[in-house]
């Protein structure tokens, strides 16, 4: 029997642990303003990062590509769905000069998903990469795709330009799966993580996300699932509603239980766990590549 959610449900408060402090210091105050004034597209701001301030102070941001509508409508997720825009053609130099305008050591780069493509949006990611590359030769970069629907043509474009670490997320367990990536499914999802690093990824890494309905137990089989897969990196955050027609929010999971997921992690041999209410895909995501 599925599980039905009640959307209307009054949000739960958040905890303490969950306040974000104001993002400050010199290093912030000099990116904002130069995202501002030249209108760059930065995931940081655009989704209102909490960790936006210690990420920009250590020279790491994330920009998304292929434009902000998404084929899916995942049940977590704030980005809108929809038909999207036209591919822009000129978008993997606009990121190159972002990032060298901006200074950045390590760059994150994301996209919505695009079934609407053949190639899934992944030669737009290739010139994308070039692009940084070129522009940027001392910067190095991490690239959170899509699954490009298992399409192994896509995902050897994105081995080919071979950027220091490739994730994925897997956003939840498997019961789950369903309900919060409608479209997406666990073992392929698991599979291309398989196949990067099978196929000679530098770093492979994924992330979840946890207070949707999952168990410990069932947090637990993702790690031993994701270890499997010979995976690297692994972040593990608190998921937070970006509005009342998203999925709500089931628990608030506290600080003790992230450490012990940590814990968990390391002793099963994943090269970095990052375990914490506000951790993200892109959190201390320089750390990764070493």
């Amino acid at each position: 029997m599925e599980t039905v959610l009640d959307l209307n449900k009054p949000k739960q408060s958040k905890p303490k642990w969950l306040r974000v402090k104001l993002p400050t210091g010199k290093k912030y105050t000099e990116l904002r303003g130069l995202v501002d004034k030249y209108k760059l597209n930065t995931i940081c701001t655009s989704g209102s990062c909490p960790n936006m301030g210690e990420c920009w102070g250590e020279g790491t941001a994330t920009f998304m590509i292929l434009g902000n509508i998404c084929t899916r409508s995942c049940g977590f997720c704030g980005v809108k769905t929809g038909r999207p825009e036209t591919v822009d053609w000129d978008e993997p130099e606009k990121v190159a000069r972002s990032i060298k305008l901006m200074n950045i050591k390590h760059a994150v780069l994301t996209s919505v998903d695009r079934d609407d493509l053949k190639d899934g949006g992944s030669i737009i990611w290739a010139e994308t990469i070039k692009a940084v590359r070129r522009m940027n030769p001392n910067t190095t970069l991490e690239t959170l795709i899509p699954d490009f629907q298992g399409n192994e043509i896509n995902l050897n474009r994105i081995l080919e330009v071979n950027p220091e670490v490739i994730s994925h997320n897997m956003e939840t367990v498997r019961r789950l799966t369903r309900e919060v990536r409608i479209q997406a499914k666990y073992d392929r999802s698991l599979e291309v993580l398989r196949y990067l690093k099978a196929n000679g990824a530098n770093r492979t890494k994924t992330g979840i996300m946890l207070g949707l309905g999952e168990t410990e137990e069932e947090v637990i089989q993702t790690m031993h699932d994701l270890k499997a897969v010979n995976l690297d990196v692994l972040t593990i955050g608190q998921y937070l509603q970006p509005s009342k027609k998203h999925l709500p929010v089931k628990e608030f999971i506290t600080p003790e239980q992230f450490k012990k997921y940590e814990q968990i992690g390391l002793e099963l041999g994943f090269r970095h766990v990052e375990s914490g209410a506000l951790v993200r895909s892109s959190y201390k995501a320089q750390k990764h590549i070493l």
